[in-house]
């Protein structure tokens, strides 16, 4: 395996850490069973917006249904729709692993939470207030509902999570390195337990605006808007946002075993780099190093991953350069590691796709279904690679996979997941 010489040899992980809850609102689901059939199914949540402020027509991922009826008047000011999402995301990964008041574990328990937006829809209602109708003072709250960190500070409130309560905001790979730091923590013996992942809203005039200004964004499929994204695909048009959030409960094997916890499955490695190329523009020699450290600290080779979920926005030039990447380290004939691009059904959550992508993953695996790239249609010749296909496969068993993810600024984040049919792969040497 070529890896940077300072890497050679690390395997951070000690403890092995185990998956032990899920949680998802998202596009294609808001709950594990609904995202597992969409999986299965191949079904798309992208559908066409229209935005206040903004006169045309936009594909999104949108998740349907208002979360505010869930809190209590008083509640509301402080949550924006990011945060509600994110409260209610979490809440199902808490309880699926069978927690909810983690209060004693004291310090040992941690929330690692990915958002890059803040509060986006307060943010702009108050720019709004303030540029338009002149108001000269924001309504007491709305500091707390424009935060970066609200999400993970509401999480920790409500379940009494008293350690480390961290939100990172690494572009599109923000809540991947929240949950590789999280794994880290766990593996090294800083904590026992920890909730991490990710939530976006950026549904909103403000940011449609800014990434159809980078001439990123697609237009709506004429055709069929749900269409609107291809990863991959000789006929891509540029990416489709999306909103949502999704949560994963990581225990300390032995800690999840003595508590009788059921294990959905184990994080087996993680790898995070730069890119320290450009701002607004990836490069393969980054994404190829980060994979490989993630591999590295997995303790296991490339011919052993079976599926990547790739982080393929649909744009021109960055899956050429992703191709590029995964084609290096996992190959592109029949008997390479199946690459899909779950984006094609649920858009670019931002700080939030990360963790969208991984859950999938691991819903995925324990369902035995490799996700499509759907409407992927003509491959890119540059995008040469052992595509999974525009239909998902069924009854396809998978033990080892890779979550990738990259984004502007040059912070790549890769997490290994292993499933928990073979404990001699989860097993960290």
């Amino acid at each position: 395996m070529d890896i940077h010489p300072a890497l050679k040899g690390i395997q951070v992980s000690k403890r092995r850490v185990a998956i032990t809850g899920l949680g998802v609102l998202s596009p294609v689901g808001q709950s594990v069973p609904e995202v597992a059939a969409a999986l299965k199914s191949g079904a798309s949540g992208i559908r066409v917006i229209e935005v206040p402020k903004l006169t045309g027509q936009y594909p999104a991922g949108v998740v349907q249904g208002q979360f505010s009826d869930r809190f209590t008047r008083l509640e509301r000011p402080f949550l924006d729709r990011t945060h509600e999402m994110a409260i209610v995301a979490a809440r199902q990964a808490i309880e699926d692993a069978g927690l909810d008041d983690f209060d004693a574990y004291g310090p040992r328990a941690g929330v690692y939470y990915g958002n890059v937006n803040g509060g986006a829809v307060s943010v702009q209602n108050w720019c709004e207030e303030v540029l338009v109708n002149g108001k000269q003072k924001a309504r007491p709250f709305t500091a707390m509902s424009i935060m970066s960190n609200s999400g993970a500070a509401q999480i920790s409130i409500r379940h009494r999570i008293r350690g480390p309560v961290v939100t990172h905001a690494s572009a599109c790979g923000s809540s991947g390195v929240g949950i590789g730091e999280a794994m880290r923590a766990i593996a090294d013996g800083y904590l026992d337990v920890a909730v991490a992942g990710g939530a976006e809203a950026p549904l909103t005039a403000a940011l449609i605006g800014v990434f159809d200004g980078t001439r990123a964004l697609s237009p709506v499929d004429p055709e069929d808007p749900s269409r609107s994204c291809k990863p991959f695909s000789r006929d891509r048009t540029g990416l489709v946002l999306g909103e949502g959030a999704a949560f994963l409960v990581l225990e300390a094997e032995d800690v999840a075993l003595s508590r009788g916890a059921t294990i959905h499955g184990y994080l087996l490695g993680y790898g995070v780099n730069s890119d320290a190329h450009h701002i607004g523009m990836p490069e393969t020699k980054g994404q190829v190093e980060c994979l490989r450290q993630a591999l590295s600290n997995a303790g296991i080779d490339a011919s052993q991953v079976q599926y990547v979920n790739a982080h393929a926005t649909a744009t021109i030039g960055g899956d050429v350069i992703e191709s590029a990447a995964i084609r290096e380290v996992f190959g592109e004939g029949p008997d390479a590691a199946f690459v899909s691009s779950t984006k094609s059904v649920h858009g670019h959550l931002l700080g939030a796709t990360s963790a969208l992508e991984c859950v999938l993953t691991v819903v995925a695996m324990n369902e035995s279904v490799l996700p499509a790239s759907a409407h992927l249609g003509v491959v890119d010749e540059r995008c040469r690679l052992n595509h999974v296909g525009e239909r998902p496969r069924t009854d396809h068993p998978f033990d080892v996979a890779v979550s990738f993810s990259c984004g502007f600024g040059g912070t790549n984040a890769a997490l290994v997941v292993g499933s928990r049919r073979s404990p001699e792969i989860t097993a960290n040497p």
